[in-house]
């Protein structure tokens, strides 16, 4: 299965990404699971801009989702919200249809309950809205995972559970 895991995060050192990176890390060897995390990069969504042509930046990301069997995005959360790159990016992506019946995971990465709640229920919102198929969805927290080295280790039932969540 072919994997492309997004971080809705707006910073460059995101532990979204870093969280991102284990779960590809851990499900490559069954899978091919590839991280990006560029979306600060994008120009900001209007019509106009849509209308003038959408950006190659933007494209390529298309192109991926495109590919993709399973979308999975981590967002952290920001103001009881997803970040403005990750909604920027969606704002982008509604008219050509990308996610439409693409397979989806949303989740959370924050830094302790109850944080990440509102902002999976933003992100879910969205993806109905481009009527993507939302296969699961979970909350996960800093405090779930080990932190050696500047990178993530991902616990025995984390691992479990996406390979549980992959097999359907």
């Amino acid at each position: 299965m072919k994997i492309l895991c997004i971080s809705g995060s707006a910073s460059r050192d995101s532990s979204n990404v870093k969280f991102l990176k284990a779960i590809a890390e851990h499900l490559s060897d069954k899978h091919t699971a590839e991280v990006y995390e560029g979306l600060y990069r994008f120009p900001l969504f209007t019509t106009e801009r849509l209308n003038a042509g959408m950006p190659e930046i933007i494209n390529l990301l298309r192109d991926r989702i495109t590919q993709a069997d399973l979308v999975l995005i981590s967002t952290p959360e920001y103001n009881h919200n997803i970040p403005a790159v990750l909604k920027n990016m969606l704002e982008w992506i509604t008219d050509s249809g990308e996610l439409f019946g693409k397979r989806v995971l949303p989740i959370t990465f924050t830094p302790k309950a109850p944080r990440g709640e509102h902002a999976l229920i933003s992100l879910q919102m969205s993806l109905k809205a481009q009527q993507a198929s939302i296969i699961s969805e979970a909350n996960f927290y800093k405090t779930d995972v080990e932190f050696v080295d500047d990178l993530i280790v991902l616990p025995e039932d984390i691992k479990l559970m996406f390979d549980g969540l992959l097999e359907i």
